[in-house]
């Protein structure tokens, strides 16, 4: 006697369909978990990369003949940075070049940067008595060496947003590269170059943002979308790596706050 198994019996056939789809269901689940999990870690990962410092005190920072205090601005908590007693007194034995020459830094503690993003608020205005060149000088200093002599910056010049002439507000915002290429030498060889015009206001707050990739850097001012200033050939090189100072020029008090920096690994360069 044989027995007939009805295999093409419809309710079989949907018996093994749902069979496999859950076999393929349970199989999945590990798999978005993993998916799942993989974001999150890119996310944090991404998240923790990013360093902030409010610039409400002068803690882990390491001043290079500058005075740090915190200071309020315009009803805003920030840090207040002026040439230090100490090289005050150094420059009245030096020669006019050669207190131009002085670096006036507050270097960041702990910190590496090659490339990356660079965010923060600051102002600057001439101090009371800064000689008649004094503009305000204010901006921040990457891949600074130890030699506290070696870095790119971007810097603002203040008094020239609103001046009444139309070359100094072309020349509001700097790119510069100590030592070698100081703001004069940049203006002579190749004008306009690495100076650009943006509105600007001394003694009030101002947010700028610095994109460095490489060889080339981007300086953005009051939040725009587009940069203020373009530099594609910054001056270190592509792949040279240094710490991070908050900069001021001759006859300057300064602030700042709300300093971020997001660095970006030679991978995401590719």
């Amino acid at each position: 006697m044989s027995v007939r198994q009805d295999v093409g019996h419809p309710s079989h056939a949907i018996h093994v369909v749902d069979t496999v789809e859950a076999r393929r269901t349970v199989n999945r689940i590990p798999l978005l978990a993993l998916a799942a999990s993989a974001t999150l870690a890119l996310a944090q990962a991404a998240s923790a990369q990013t360093r902030s410092y409010p610039l409400e005190s002068a803690n882990g920072l390491r001043p290079h003949n500058v005075a740090a205090a915190p200071a309020v601005l315009e009803g805003k908590k920030g840090l207040r940075l002026t040439i230090s007693d100490e090289a005050v007194r150094r420059t009245q034995s030096m020669t006019p070049d050669q207190q131009a020459q002085l670096e006036q830094l507050a270097v960041i503690e702990g910190l590496e940067f090659a490339n990356g993003v660079i965010e923060l608020e600051l102002a600057g205005q001439p101090a009371p008595g800064a000689g008649g060149g004094a503009r305000g000088f204010v901006g921040i200093a990457f891949r600074l060496q130890n030699d506290m002599q070696t870095y790119d910056a971007f810097y603002l010049r203040p008094t020239n947003g609103r001046a009444e002439d139309q070359e100094r507000r072309n020349h509001a915002a700097q790119y510069i590269s100590h030592p070698d290429w100081p703001w004069f030498r940049l203006r002579r060889e190749t004008p306009s170059k690495y100076e650009s015009y943006v509105d600007l206001v001394p003694g009030v707050w101002t947010r700028i943002k610095i994109e460095v990739r490489g060889d080339r850097a981007r300086l953005y001012v009051h939040g725009q979308e587009h940069p203020t200033l373009i530099v594609n050939d910054v001056k270190t090189g592509a792949s040279a790596k240094g710490a991070i100072a908050l900069w001021i020029g001759p006859g300057t008090i300064a602030h700042f706050r709300n300093l971020s920096v997001n660095p970006l690994s030679a991978e995401s360069l590719k």
